[in-house]
């Protein structure tokens, strides 16, 4: 049964000022550097019609793997996510989110949604890991649901920083 992913994050800006971030080749390329991990990559960035599609991978090192994990496979982990954000239209927007694992049959999927007004914009994330391995596919979606929220807290403070410098 897939794991709910839940994550909310609130900063203190505009919905037009975070939506201008997250349609920012720029935003991405410094968000992987501070918190993409060793290897990470910016694959593709396509903004067009007030929205943007990006494409990342991200590498687990094998020795930072819960060892569950490790049972379906071994080495480090490449995570292949897309975001694919839409217009900003009455201070909301949405996004699609995928994360892929290689070599796994593991996925994340989630919807994730910006409101707000000129005062402050809130984020929520949600989704859910499917990992579908009999006996241990639970625990791994567990452990995958457990890292994606931590990733996105981490990704949320980076956010944080990149907004007040601007």
């Amino acid at each position: 049964m897939p794991r709910r992913i839940e994550h909310s994050a609130t900063y203190a800006c505009s919905p037009a000022a975070l939506h201008a971030a997250l349609t920012d080749r720029a935003y991405w390329e410094a968000r992987l550097e501070a918190v993409g991990g060793t290897g990470a990559t910016l694959d593709s960035f396509e903004a067009a019609g007030g929205g943007a599609e990006v494409a990342l991978t991200q590498v687990i090192a094998a020795d930072k793997l819960p060892s569950i994990v490790s049972r379906i496979k071994s080495g480090d982990l490449s995570i292949t996510r897309t975001e694919t954000w839409g217009p900003l239209a009455a201070d909301a927007a949405t996004a699609e989110v995928t994360a892929l694992v290689s070599g796994t049959p593991a996925t994340v999927t989630g919807t994730t949604s910006l409101t707000g007004d000129d005062t402050a914009t809130t984020v929520r994330t949600d989704g859910q890991a499917k990992v579908p391995v009999p006996l241990v596919g639970g625990k791994i979606e567990q452990a995958v649901a457990d890292n994606v929220v931590r990733l996105l807290v981490a990704e949320a403070r980076f956010t944080e920083q990149w907004l007040a410098g601007r």
